[in-house]
């Protein structure tokens, strides 16, 4: 078994402790962070969005900080500010929240877009800049925000901008039967499953792994479906908003992540496919006409693809 699938192993096994089941959502977390992007989580109150993305920082032998976003939490909370050290007489660089490895910023439609916006520079550039001095955020870095769709009293939708700087936005679902079972037995022997988390990968083998994304081998033909996807999207008359370039060098990426942790060195088009909707739904805006007749971005992304042509030859 190759150190990645191994990895994959490990991690499903220690966030299996506390989220049963959802082991493709533990998977596209995991390609998230190896192709150094952030994760949107969106769904429905209570299914285990700050649990699942606690629980992947507990497996991770790096630093973690939850932030919860409320409407008064400021811009100088995230990225830090400057004050005068009056026993020096110097201006000292006080860390904000957002100075971790890890970060979970939860409920992150609750603050203001002044706030949402100061995590631009960080997810984007990995550093902030407070009076003018740039400061490097810790490697490896990743943002896991959490949102809830049903809210809107109080709530600050995400600008398209910002939408397109998440890598990948994913929904966890409800249960089975058989899984809320095991979960209603898991939650009442006392001790919670979360606290009993060890870590079973460093930041540096992280580091080490991110790295071999980029090795994994993309044909030119591959690239030309990839390129092609978005050209038609941008073309599609439900779509007013088509896939930028940052959304196809995302699912480039992600298809590398993919490939590597089935245990290839190479991309196919069922890589591309398989993380499409991960990676670029969230990405879409429909038209006026579209969401009128009920269309979904998801469904708007499949008929993209599906009228797309396959490459036969791909490496």
């Amino acid at each position: 078994m190759q150190p990645t699938q191994q990895l994959v192993k490990n991690l499903r096994q220690n966030v299996g402790k506390v989220i049963v089941g959802k082991q493709d959502v533990v998977d596209l977390m995991l390609i998230a962070l190896l192709c150094q992007g952030h994760v949107l989580i969106e769904d429905v109150p209570g299914v285990g969005k700050t649990t699942l993305a606690s629980a992947l920082a507990r497996s991770l032998d790096c630093s973690f900080r939850r932030i919860q976003f409320t409407p008064d939490i400021t811009p100088s909370d995230i990225t830090g500010f400057s004050a005068v050290n009056f026993k020096t007489g110097e201006m000292e660089y006080h860390p904000g929240l957002v100075m971790s490895q890890m970060v979970l910023a939860d409920e992150i439609n609750r603050t203001s877009p002044k706030t949402q916006s100061s995590l631009l520079e960080v997810m984007e550039e990995g550093q902030v800049t407070v009076d003018g001095v740039c400061y490097r955020i810790p490697q490896p870095f990743i943002v896991l925000a959490t949102q809830n769709p049903v809210d809107f009293v109080g709530t600050y939708p995400l600008p398209e901008a910002q939408l397109d700087r998440f890598f990948m936005k994913i929904s966890i679902g409800y249960p089975t039967v058989e899984e809320e079972t095991d979960i209603l037995e898991r939650y009442t022997v006392g001790t919670k499953p979360l606290a009993q988390l060890r870590p079973v990968c460093s930041a540096r083998e992280i580091l080490l792994y991110q790295a071999e994304v980029s090795k994994v081998y993309t044909s030119k033909e591959v690239r030309a479906y990839v390129s092609q996807i978005a050209a038609t999207s941008r073309k599609y008359a439900g779509l007013s908003l088509g896939i930028s370039t940052r959304g196809a060098i995302a699912l480039m990426r992600a298809g590398q992540a993919r490939a590597l942790l089935n245990g290839r060195d190479y991309v196919i088009p069922e890589d591309i496919q398989k993380m499409a909707q991960s990676v670029l739904a969230h990405r879409l805006q429909l038209s006026p006409e579209a969401r009128m007749r009920g269309i979904t971005p998801e469904r708007a992304l499949q008929a993209v693809i599906g009228s797309v042509q396959v490459p036969v030859r791909t490496a």
